[in-house]
């Protein structure tokens, strides 16, 4: 018998939060709801949801402060929701570990498909016993766990599936709209930027030096690449 995932939506708007609710009931998946932050982390610590919907612009605490505490102690997939136009939100929320986004005003329909699609990368198991390695990097696909010499290094469920693309194949050179494809499933130029900070953090998480790679290399005017061994 399959459990029924719970996604956490966080919104202060209540027509928004309904409107979300009803179609992820009708998608199947349990519903939690908060409309502000501190409620949000509350309910994220008390009752471990699968996945978090969250508006980053919520009354006090906003949104890119509860992705920031959440991301301090939890790896749970994270789609930010927002109204917000300028580039530079979607980026941090991006950059300080969010999974997603989709901006409002937004299909239902869209989002209850990427909400699938970011469980999906979150649970893959490929191929048993099947491990990566890739210079200090090992990859274990089945377990989703990643080590860099003997430390064990925390990834989000994109970031994970972003280095494991790169690893398999070091030295190829992929564009930000292929890593996309092979990550989202989509391959939109809007979203392009969203690689960047994923890859901002995988450095971060990574290298020795964030500030100078040697394993994510920057192939400028095309995209990235993992070091050739």
């Amino acid at each position: 018998m399959t459990t029924m995932k719970r996604v956490l939506v966080v919104e202060d708007e209540m027509k928004i939060a309904r409107l979300v609710r009803d179609y992820l009931h009708q998608a199947g998946f349990a519903v939690l709801e908060a409309s502000d932050g501190a409620t949000a982390l509350s309910l994220a610590k008390a009752e471990r949801p699968d996945m978090i919907v969250l508006d980053l612009g919520l009354p006090g605490m906003d949104g890119l402060d509860v992705t920031r505490q959440l991301r301090a102690s939890s790896a749970v997939p994270i789609i930010m929701l927002t109204a917000r136009s300028e580039e530079t939100d979607r980026i941090v929320g991006l950059e300080l570990g969010a999974d997603d986004y989709v901006t409002k005003p937004f299909s239902p329909k869209e989002l209850v498909a990427r909400i699938r699609a970011v469980l999906r990368r979150a649970e893959a198991t490929i191929g048993g016993g099947e491990i990566v390695r890739a210079g200090a990097v090992e990859i274990d696909i089945p377990k989703r766990r990643v080590t860099v010499g003997d430390d064990p290094v925390e990834l989000t469920g994109s970031e994970f599936d972003l280095l494991l693309v790169l690893a398999r194949h070091p030295g190829r050179i992929y564009t930000r709209a292929q890593l996309l494809d092979a990550v989202h499933g989509v391959s939109f130029e809007s979203y392009e930027r969203s690689i960047d900070a994923h890859i901002k953090n995988l450095r971060r998480k990574i290298e020795p030096d964030p500030k100078r790679p040697t394993l994510l290399v920057t192939v400028y005017g095309v995209g990235y690449k993992f070091a050739d061994a």
